[in-house]
């Protein structure tokens, strides 16, 4: 039996196993049996019987095991195998599959066709597990919709919807999407009305989403394709795109307008009507009429900007003719001055918008027309309207150059150089024009006529705005780059060194991007770099050291140095230093064998040169500290000379920059000066100015002496304490030094100074804990000096109050400090614990009155407690303001402050506590509104009640004060508004309780305050409803000026009346009437017109239930009530 008869008696349920195993031989690379070959080789009748064999056995295999139930076989054992019929279905899909490859014409394949129908029903019911079998029968219906055989639209639709689906599961789907663009005829054969046909329209759709076909070759076509499927499908597209479109990147939006550009182009007859009218037409509309700030407007701008680019070409210039002739001239024109800048910025981009079939005469007169409106554009009232218009103007006259007319484009730069670029309305324009004539710089016909305007814009260097002098330097960089001029002639050498000298970081950064080779010519030799740098000097010393800060930029660090060393050698000229035989060979390395620069006795340009050295010793320290071999010979070669330069150059301006050079270097290098330093120091009188210690405290911290001094400081405050007893020693060791008397108050601002600068302040907390802590704990003790002052028990060789309060304070900024950088415990916190334990007792009892012995009132006592007090708190909102104050240390400070405002003069501290309060509720506040209150600490409700307590007992003291010593109290009152702002600020970010309360608090007493003033009212002429903040009793009058500057704090406050109101706690005629003082003041101010409104209609409910009640009382209610009522009709009619 021959192969064929052998494979065709297999093809029945008898014989499936040989059938199988005949589709196993095919798939076995090895065996040389191919089915392809055996269908081939089958005369026709074979054929047919085959498939109607093989139609029979898909029949009995999925009557006996149905796809929909082989997953659930498989997980459970049944007596039909699913694997098997998987097998089988498989077997007999791939038979069809190269029964299609060899099908003749004329053939029958009424079985071929059976089997299909079979399979469809198969597709349809398989599960996802089976997804090659999947594969196997699209690919059939793939090539079957390719034969062109009897129901292909049904087979082809299938095929298509399958690979579609894939396609947008697939995380590579390149061959998916290649396969439904070969389908891609499919569709027309499918009807776009149809409700049978929605599915895939759905499906079409979201492959407008999907950026795997948007940048796929093979997905562009077919969604190019999709254009022209049916007309009505076209609004339906654009509309999918648009709604995506604020989502887009910048490069998905190019892809998106490629698609519209190819679809146009494609597109014939009703289509490309219906392209130009709801698509391109309508991102006109939208770029004309959409905000600029909208996330859509620069997508929609891309897109018409890359059909403006595709101008020259006559279909697109004819094309935009026709859809911007009905909307954009008359958008020029319309009063919203941002339709006209996005118009202008439209008309300005497609310039000339002319109809190519037009005749040259008529394509004049209009394009005429067109200058004469962009001309118009730029005397618009509106300064954006100009701005745009100045830039495309200059967009214009760089692509049109050789087209216009020489007048026209005089006319138009002269237009923008004398006119818009002082424009003294607005900077935004000034800018726009010196940014845009960069633009026309682009194009060399523009340069001689340039070249005689641009020096009338000189004095725009000295403009009031920091862009625009900005945009000019950036415009005189561009005229160097391109050499359109000389850019000196344009604006003086003095002038820009002037501006460097003073200007900000972008400013100055520019100016010496444009002066660098002038001044540093890296191509000549060092001798000239120096000459350059000592005429720099002599022109502008303040410049010539801004110049140098920013040179690195520009050059390489080896020529930083050999600068360096050249100026070292016009130095050593001036103090006739002989160079020695190395220095010579040296410097015929170097190309520098001419004399160096001879500078004579000018100690100004000296001083100059050393402090441009340290600059460009800084600038270059990274790289020196790579390259030990470059920093060693640069600081032997300075340091050679450094012992001469101090001796020869005495003057103090020279001598910092002396300093500031030795810190760069190790002390070895500088043996002489680094010895004394420390002496230095040491014999610094106490009060002495900042420069003559803070480049030695540089020095001694760069040099890694850091502990040297740190135990000075040590020694100085422990010696200035009071000894006990007389078995104090000086000393605690043997020292071959002078003896200097103790200086605490110096030793106290080498401390400051230490920890207020980084640089320093890194190298001291890199000394370890035990330096530290000592430092820590002798600070500690001066606590002692301050309560003897505070006792008046402190002995004639007692320090000073003010030394004891700065060591005080030192002591707990010390311990914040350790506390961040070197303990992972609460060791320091604990520490400032104790300080607040020791202030409540020791020194809160002096905030009470007393008497002393001899009867007198201990009269220093009381305002040197509360300034000890305040001292603390400063510290203590220092702590909590860098995040470092736990539970526990809020809970100890906030019980400080609530017994120091319990203190007879406690009200005195109020300012120093408003912080705390701030800092404390700032750490518990949601930072937005989508955080809850799980996410903070789990006791804040109980600290924010304990803070809105302490608001309300500050509140309660500022009033006392105030009835008591007005003067007194309004000057408390305001030392007390920075805190008092702050905390409001904070307070309203928390809209619960407790914090909520603290609004409250601020509204129940401004009405107290304004009732009290109504009560005293004794005739009508004295109800006079305010105007002003001013015009309110003092208390009230500091917390809504406080409430009136924030917008925010203004709504919060609003709020809380409008609730109290609604609530009934304000209910009498009296109450009413303060409530509508106080907002007859907030309605002066324009602020918060809605929540006003609100609480006017909330005062409106409460007032109408007293109308009877006060046609009946005395005059002055009447008076009262009567001022109310016409107080809030005036509000409501807001």
């Amino acid at each position: 039996m021959s192969k064929r008869e052998a494979f065709l008696e297999a093809a029945c349920k008898e014989k499936v196993d040989d059938f199988l195993r005949f589709i196993q031989l095919h798939k076995d690379k090895a065996d040389p049996f191919d089915v392809e070959e055996v269908v081939q080789e089958m005369p026709r009748n074979q054929r047919e019987a085959l498939w109607g064999r093989l139609e029979l056995l898909l029949r009995d295999i999925l009557l006996d095991l149905p796809p929909d139930r082989w997953e659930e076989d498989m997980q459970q054992e049944a007596a039909a195998d699913p694997k098997h019929a998987t097998a089988v279905v498989d077997g007999v899909t791939l038979v069809a599959t190269v029964s299609l490859k060899v099908l003749q014409d004329g053939d029958t394949y009424a079985g071929l066709l059976d089997i299909a129908h079979r399979l469809h029903e198969v597709l349809v019911s398989l599960p996802v597990s089976e997804a090659p079998l999947q594969l196997h029968i699209q690919l059939l219906y793939e090539a079957w919709w390719k034969r062109s055989l009897q129901e292909k639209e049904k087979f082809g639709r299938t095929a298509f919807i399958a690979s579609l689906q894939k396609s947008f599961v697939l995380k590579k789907p390149g061959a998916e999407i290649q396969r439904v663009w070969s389908l891609h005829e499919v569709l027309l054969g499918l009807d776009f009305t149809s409700e049978d046909n929605k599915q895939i329209i759905d499906l079409l759709l979201q492959c407008f989403h999907r950026p795997t076909y948007i940048r796929n070759d093979d997905g562009k076509r077919f969604l190019v394709f999709l254009f022209s499927w049916h007309v009505d499908f076209i609004w339906a597209i654009h509309g999918t795109i648009k709604n995506q479109l604020g989502f887009y990147s910048k490069s998905m939006t190019t892809h998106i307008t490629e698609l519209y550009f190819r679809a146009w182009k494609k597109a014939s007859g009703d289509f490309l009507e219906k392209i130009e009218s709801s698509c391109i037409q309508d991102f006109m509309q939208n770029a004309i009429f959409l905000h600029r700030t909208s996330p859509v407007h620069a997508k929609v701008r891309q897109i018409l900007s890359y059909f403006h680019s595709r101008k020259g070409c006559h279909s697109v210039d004819k094309m935009l003719y026709r859809l911007y002739r009905p909307i954009l001239w008359k958008a020029l024109s319309v009063p919203n001055f941002e339709v006209r800048a996005n118009a202008t910025l439209l008309f300005t981009e497609a310039f000339p918008v002319h109809d190519p079939d037009q005749n040259n005469e008529n394509t004049d007169m209009n394009i005429q027309k067109q200058l004469d409106t962009a001309m118009g554009l730029l005397d618009d009232p509106h300064p954006t309207v100009r701005s745009i218009a100045a830039l495309g103007v200059c967009k214009i006259l760089a692509k049109c150059w050789e087209l216009l007319p020489p007048t026209i484009i005089t006319d138009f730069l002269k237009k923008l150089v004398l006119e818009l670029a002082a424009d003294i309305s607005s900077p935004d324009v000034r800018c726009s024009v010196f940014k845009c004539l960069t633009i026309v710089l682009d194009n060399p016909l523009s340069h001689p006529l340039l070249e005689k305007l641009l020096p009338s814009l000189k004095y725009s260097l000295h403009d009031t705005s920091e862009k625009v002098r900005t945009a000019f330097l950036d415009m005189l960089i561009k005229i160097k780059a391109v050499r359109a001029a000389k850019f000196w002639d344009i604006c003086k050498m003095d002038h820009l060194l002037a501006r460097l000298a003073v200007d900000s970081h972008s400013v100055s950064r520019r100016i010496v991007d444009l002066l660098f080779k002038s001044f540093f010519p890296v191509n000549e030799l060092e001798r000239e770099w120096c000459c350059r740098c000592v005429t720099l000097i002599q022109m502008n010393p303040m410049a010539a050291r801004k110049f140098y800060q920013y040179a690195h930029r520009h050059t390489a660090p080896t020529n930083i140095i050999k600068l360096m060393l050249a100026i070292r050698r016009t130095l050593n000229s001036c103090i006739q230093v002989d160079c020695d035989a190395a220095e010579i060979n040296d410097s015929n390395k170097e190309n520098s064998t001419a004399e160096p620069v001879t500078l004579g006795q000018d100690t100004a340009v000296v001083s100059s040169l050393l402090e441009v050295v340290v600059i460009l010793w800084r600038s270059v320290e990274k790289a020196l500290k790579q390259n030990e071999e470059a920093h060693t010979y640069t600081a032997a070669k300075f340091g050679n000379v450094m012992a001469k330069y101090f001796q020869a150059f005495e003057d103090e301006r020279s001598t910092v920059p002396l300093i500031q050079l030795a810190s760069c270097m190790p002390p070895a290098a500088v043996p002489t000066f680094s010895c004394g330093v420390l002496s230095r120091l040491r014999r610094m009188d106490s009060g002495a100015a900042p420069a003559q210690y803070s480049q030695l405290l540089d020095c001694i911290c760069s040099w890694g002496q850091a502990a040297d001094i740190l135990e000075l400081v040590t020694d100085w405050l422990t010696e200035a304490l009071p000894k006990k007893g007389d078995n104090a020693t000086t000393s605690r060791k043997v020292r071959i030094q002078e003896t200097v008397e103790a200086k605490p108050d110096l030793a106290l601002t080498y401390l400051e100074y230490l920890f207020s600068h980084t640089s320093t302040r890194e190298k001291v907390l890199a000394l370890g804990q035990r330096p530290l802590k000592q430092l820590h704990t002798v600070l500690g003790k001066w606590k002692s000096v301050l309560y003897s002052h505070l006792s008046s028990t402190e002995g004639p060789e007692c320090p000073s109050v003010e030394t004891a309060l700065k060591a005080f304070m030192r002591h707990g900024r010390l311990g914040a400090h350790l506390q961040h950088d070197l303990t992972e415990g609460r060791d320091y916190l604990l520490s400032l614990e104790h300080v607040a334990a020791w202030v409540a007792d020791r020194v809160l009892p002096f905030l009470t009155k007393r008497i002393g012995d001899d009867g007198e009132d201990l009269e220093k006592s009381q305002p040197l407690a509360a300034q000890i007090t305040e001292s603390f708190l400063t510290v203590c909102c220092d702590v909590l303001l860098v995040g470092l104050g736990d539970k526990t240390f809020k809970d100890h400070i906030l019980h400080l402050c609530s017994l120091v405002l319990l203190s007879e003069a406690g009200y005195l501290c109020i300012p120093a506590v408003l912080p705390i309060l701030k800092e404390v509720a700032n750490c518990c506040v949601p930072e937005d509104e989508h955080q809850g209150q799980e996410n903070r600490e789990h006791a804040a409700p109980v600290i924010l009640g304990v803070v809105a307590n302490i608001f309300q007992k500050i509140i309660e003291l500022l009033a006392r004060r105030l009835r008591k010593d007005p003067e007194e109290g309004i000057q408390l009152c305001q030392s007390a508004v920075p805190g008092l702002t702050d905390f409001l600020q904070v307070a309203q970010t928390w809209d619960r309780a407790p914090l909520g309360g603290v609004f409250s608090t601020v509204f129940a007493v401004i009405i107290v305050e304004k009732r009290h003033l109504l009560q005293k009212i004794t005739h009508p002429e004295e109800m006079i409803t305010p105007q002003t903040v001013e015009d309110m009793p003092p208390l009230s009058s500091i917390l809504l000026s406080i409430i009136l500057k924030s917008p925010s704090i203004t709504r919060s406050f609003l709020a809380e009346v409008c609730s109290s109101l609604d609530s009934e706690a304000i209910s009498s005629v009296m109450e009413l009437a303060a409530v509508l003082h106080v907002l007859a003041v907030i309605k002066h101010t324009e602020r918060s017109k809605a929540g006003l409104k609100s609480a006017a209609v909330s005062v409106q409910q409460q007032l109408h239930k007293h109308a009877a009640s006060s046609a009946d009382s005395g005059d002055i209610q009447r008076v009262i009530y009567e001022s109310s009522v016409t107080t809030l009709n005036e509000m409501l009619q807001l």
